[in-house]
């Protein structure tokens, strides 16, 4: 198997009704256990990586890691670049062998969000790999990218269709009410606007946010037309506080075959309870 573009994989989700899960990877431990647990439950998923994650790994690793695991677990992968905001980035990233890739120009004005998208999918349609947009702008904090509350603004349905219009792009991240980070108090979702953008934009719809949003909330998205379901957070805690249990229990511990066991079996329970969230497993 090999790396794959998310145009194809979101399509399906959206014939059938589920959404597929992505998944924000870091290393090569945190790709093992996204990949392993996908193929033990059946489940198409993405990997994806931020600005900061292809600093701290470096491309052509995470290139080669991923496409190890799509030919070590006989499962098609997505590799993702989520929230990236710089086109000659993309571009020299798409040029490595990634299929898929977020431009994030939320924080733009309309017109100059739909140019520098339209100039992206450009690019990236000419290199067989799918672009997702967002339109709205999620408040919080994702790797480098941090937008206060003030900040935060909900997508327009109407200017939804125009954006997709203009753009083309492959799919649409939304702003419904998710937040990137941990939430302080439970999340109240604007379903009503969903099912309004749904109605005017027939592409794959995204859901940004999702550590921390409840199951019954994320199903009740999925049945208005949410297709790719970004958890990040909640996996980065679990690995990170199993890691430190064991490190606490095992002051002498020093060898990372030992303390990352742990945290992968740890990641491993969340990465499988998102999956089975989003309905996902079992559609390969």
């Amino acid at each position: 198997m090999y790396l794959i573009s998310s145009h194809e994989m979101l399509k399906d989700a959206q014939r059938r009704g589920y959404a597929v899960p992505a998944f924000n990877i870091h290393n090569l431990e945190t790709v093992q256990v996204v990949a392993r647990t996908a193929a033990r439950m059946g489940s198409p998923v993405i990997l994806a990586g931020t600005p900061g994650t292809c600093r701290h790994a470096g491309v052509e690793y995470l290139v080669s890691i991923c496409q190890a695991a799509a030919q070590q677990y006989r499962i098609p992968l997505v590799l993702h670049l989520d929230h990236h905001e710089d086109e000659q980035d993309i571009r020299r990233k798409v040029e490595a062998g990634i299929h898929s890739a977020m431009i994030d120009a939320s924080h733009c004005p309309f017109e100059e969000n739909i140019a520098k998208v339209r100039s992206v999918v450009t690019f990236c349609h000419r290199m067989g790999a799918s672009v997702e947009a967002e339109l709205g702008q999620l408040g919080g904090q994702e790797d480098d990218l941090v937008v206060d509350a003030g900040h935060a603004h909900l997508t327009d349905p109407l200017k939804a269709a125009e954006f997709v219009l203009r753009t083309g792009i492959d799919s649409l991240a939304v702003a419904i009410g998710t937040a990137h980070g941990l939430y302080k108090e439970e999340p109240h979702l604007d379903f009503a606007r969903l099912a309004a953008i749904r109605q005017q934009v027939d592409i794959p719809l995204v859901l940004h946010g999702a550590s921390g949003v409840p199951e019954v909330d994320v199903r009740r998205c999925i049945g208005l037309g949410i297709c790719k379901v970004n958890v990040a957070t909640e996996l980065k805690i679990a690995f990170a506080d199993a890691m430190k249990a064991f490190l606490g229990s095992h002051p002498d511990a020093s060898d990372p075959r030992q303390y990352l066991v742990p945290a992968m079996a740890a990641m491993e329970e969340v990465v499988a309870a998102k999956i089975c969230m989003c309905m996902s497993d079992g559609k390969l």
